[in-house]
């Protein structure tokens, strides 16, 4: 287990750097975002292109970038967006609790809430509970979130007037005023992954419940209750891992249109911004966020396999096997 865990950190590394190599190369061919300016900037930005190596071949460039990252934890600085020349982390770190926010309390709400109505669907399959069930799977599944969003706010935001069309700003996050207006875009940021989640526990779950196992289970005096409890519901567990790894994905790359929607002053806001303005120090920066977001999601998604079924050993071998 611990030879996989280090192969993989290994793997995720590796992966994190050749796609940062191939982002960063691909921005530097772009035109130049820093236009000549004027007044008492013209020497700070001498110097700062100096620094970072703009006027040298793009591998020195790179080996000044690495430097700075690894050494410094320097991503850069601002061009065209935020306070000119400021530090890119500076800028960044006052964005990223927004999204955090947002994105933690959209899945603490919508997984569960996923799992459960899948699991209805699935015990209640072909009932009545199941079909309205379906209807809900179908429509959110079809509709894009940032429908939801335009939705949300005009109905229950702006005709009802029941909450804020934007979010409140402030770092007080637990505080009524902000939880309130944060309600709508976590709405709109759940709706798809509920459906997802229920799609596929119910399809899963309902292919379990008719194992063989399950039979056994019951002919040797468990209830029904019992039998899906311990042998079904772990089980169908196994195979969706995966979709719950997309959940955190889907939610992380879905908030980027929520963000600029409902005015979140976060980072999905900020990457669309950044693109449009050319601002390729930001851009590089939160890319390499969500990057990394990916990477290490698909890690521990792989490594929880062997918690929900022991009998999975990682690592493959003779000693591994199930």
């Amino acid at each position: 287990m611990t030879r996989y865990v280090i192969k993989r950190c290994v793997l995720m590394i590796i992966s994190g750097f050749i796609i940062m190599t191939m982002l960063f190369i691909l921005i530097r061919l772009l035109p130049n975002q820093i236009h000549a300016v004027q007044g008492g900037f013209d020497q700070a930005v001498r110097d700062m292109r100096k620094a970072w190596g703009y006027d040298e071949p793009i591998p020195v460039q790179y080996a000044i970038f690495l430097k700075n990252v690894f050494t410094q934890w320097n991503w850069g600085f601002c061009t065209t967006i935020g306070t000119f020349l400021q530090d890119v982390t500076e800028y960044l770190a006052d964005k990223l609790p927004y999204t955090v926010y947002v994105n933690v309390v959209s899945l603490v709400f919508s997984m569960p809430l996923g799992i459960f109505f899948g699991i209805l669907a699935a015990i209640f399959k072909n009932k009545w509970q199941d079909q309205a069930i379906n209807v809900f799977i179908m429509f959110f599944i079809s509709v894009p979130s940032f429908v939801y969003a335009f939705l949300l706010q005009y109905f229950v935001g702006f005709k009802l007037n029941l909450f804020p069309l934007v979010l409140s700003t402030g770092n007080d996050f637990f505080s009524w005023t902000m939880i309130k207006s944060a309600i709508m875009p976590v709405l709109a940021l759940s709706f798809g992954t509920i459906a997802g989640d229920m799609r596929y526990v119910r399809a899963e779950l309902t292919e379990t419940l008719t194992a063989d196992y399950m039979l056994m289970a019951r002919s040797k005096g468990l209830t029904y209750r019992q039998a899906t409890v311990r042998h079904a519901l772990r089980n169908s567990m196994v195979p969706l891992l995966p979709s719950f790894m997309a959940d955190v994905i889907y939610v992380i790359s879905g908030s980027m249109i929520i963000e600029q929607i409902f005015a979140i002053p976060g980072i999905g806001k900020t990457y669309l911004l950044a693109i449009n303005a050319r601002d390729y120090s930001v851009f590089m920066a939160i890319s390499m966020f969500y990057v990394a977001v990916g990477l290490v999601s698909g890690l521990l998604f792989d490594l929880s396999y062997g918690f929900i079924d022991p009998r999975i050993r990682m690592g493959g071998g003779k000693d591994n096997e199930l």
